[in-house]
């Protein structure tokens, strides 16, 4: 899907001074709020930024300081595998 933003220039003009391309902020703006709010799973965030995999999902995530939505049931399901069937 694509749609248009309309910026006014001055915010235009920011962003781009700052060697920010608008498009891929606003694009970044959506993932972050969309994963924070657990709108948008990890992978959805991968795809929409066109991300080849979840490490760099992690390191996006990690920079705009947002930490994987890890529950302590994941936690405990992994502590009760055996470590040399871990992935």
């Amino acid at each position: 899907m694509t749609f248009t933003l309309n910026l006014p220039e001055d915010v235009a003009r920011e962003l781009t001074a700052r060697g920010e391309d608008p498009a891929r902020a606003a694009l970044e703006a959506l993932a972050v709020e969309g994963y924070r709010s657990r709108t948008l799973t990890e992978e959805q965030v991968r795809r929409m930024l066109d991300f080849d995999t979840s490490l760099q999902v992690h390191a996006f995530l990690k920079k705009h300081n947002i930490y994987l939505n890890y529950a302590i049931e994941d936690f405990k399901e992994d502590l009760a595998r055996p470590f040399d069937n871990r992935e």
